[in-house]
């Protein structure tokens, strides 16, 4: 009985470890076809135009879409059912807070009505204006958003999103043209991935080398009268080898190519980020010395009024001082007298006797 009882227990989790394993490969899966369709597109844009008509981009695009999908919640309805959501439902709502995005022109486009055509078509115009992996790695970043789109077990909620987001900055390097009026932003058909580029098979060194030494063995074993100039297959599987081995420096030569633009553009992304770090620390510093000139004009201003406040109250406090300054007119109720009622036969009188009318006031207040 308690052999059955373990052997339930082993079948329960071994049924529970199956989607597990499923949903891991079919997450790694998209992450490796998605480096290899970046790679690809760095090795063609070195040579032609990468536009709506390249393979190696239709596929990307198809890899990007079947990814950012994977896993995507739908939306309820009012009645309780579960409608299918697009990608661009999520992609709208957490890419808002990148600046200059393209979302409200996309939204506003006329020929694009689908919400799938909208995210492909937002797919086009982040790789025109390289900013695609700012996209993404903003939208990861905002993980509320993301957790309510998303179920468990999605590529953006797991560990491969951070290995997304710095795949897509070698793609900053490449000068893209599409046409946002084609038939790849129709949106009533689904992405289809295209495997095969991705399939080749590689002869490992030691599978080249027993093909050799085989060739070798059935050619030494054909005739014993044959001479050295009939034997044809060393000769062939030489020329072979050193094929493969030029294959391999190139594969290399490739690999080490798309290391330097990667670094190349990363080290270009982040010379910007401290450039617009220091424009900012600038802006700060002349804004803390605008404030504190603010600040010293207003304390000036506040000693002066704190000064007169308490002359006045020293007036309020003596009575002499005060009966004779409330008996005498003020200096500017004398110049206010002086200007309204100026002597007719002479205009200096108006200076000199104001003048010295001020100075006695003058004397009296202080």
């Amino acid at each position: 009985m308690a052999s059955l009882g373990l052997g339930g227990l082993n079948v329960s989790a071994r049924r529970k470890s199956v989607p597990s394993r499923n949903a891991a490969v079919e997450r790694r899966n998209l992450i490796t076809v998605c480096r290899f369709s970046v790679k690809t597109l760095i090795d063609r844009s070195c040579f032609e135009t990468i536009d709506d008509t390249s393979p190696e981009f239709n596929n990307f695009a198809a890899i990007l879409e079947q990814i950012l999908s994977h896993r995507l919640k739908g939306q309820i309805t009012w009645f309780g059912y579960e409608s299918p959501r697009s990608f661009w439902d999520y992609i709208r709502v957490a890419c808002r807070k990148v600046s200059h995005n393209c979302i409200c022109s996309i939204e506003n486009m006329e020929n694009v009505g689908s919400s799938r055509a909208k995210g492909r078509a937002w797919i086009r115009v982040a790789l025109m204006e390289k900013h695609l992996s700012e996209y993404i790695s903003t939208a990861l970043r905002d993980f509320k958003t993301t957790r309510r789109f998303y179920e468990d077990g999605a590529i953006v909620l797991g560990e491969e999103a951070n290995m997304l987001a710095g795949m897509l900055l070698g793609l900053n390097a490449i000068d893209f043209s599409f046409c946002l009026k084609g038939e790849g932003l129709d949106g009533s058909y689904p992405a289809v991935i295209d495997y095969t580029p991705y399939l080749k098979f590689t002869q490992s060194s030691d599978s080249i080398s027993s093909d050799e030494e085989e060739l070798r063995t059935l050619g030494s074993s054909g005739s014993e009268g044959s001479t050295p100039e009939n034997i044809g297959p060393p000769f062939i599987t030489d020329e072979n080898s050193w094929y493969n081995k030029c294959k391999r420096v190139e594969q290399k030569y490739r690999l080490a190519l798309e290391q330097k633009g990667y670094l190349e553009e990363l080290v270009r992304l982040r010379e910007n980020q401290l450039s617009e770090s220091v424009s900012q620390n600038k802006l700060l510093l002349q804004r803390i010395e605008d404030m504190d000139l603010a600040h010293k004009m207003e304390k000036e201003q506040l000693e002066y009024i704190i000064v007169e406040l308490q002359d006045q109250f020293s007036l309020v406090a003596d009575p002499v001082q005060h009966s004779c300054f409330l008996s005498r007119p003020t200096i500017w109720e004398n110049w206010l007298c002086c200007a309204c009622y100026p002597p007719p036969e002479n205009q200096a009188w108006l200076f000199v006797h104001g003048h010295e009318e001020c100075q006695s006031h003058a004397a009296v207040l202080f």
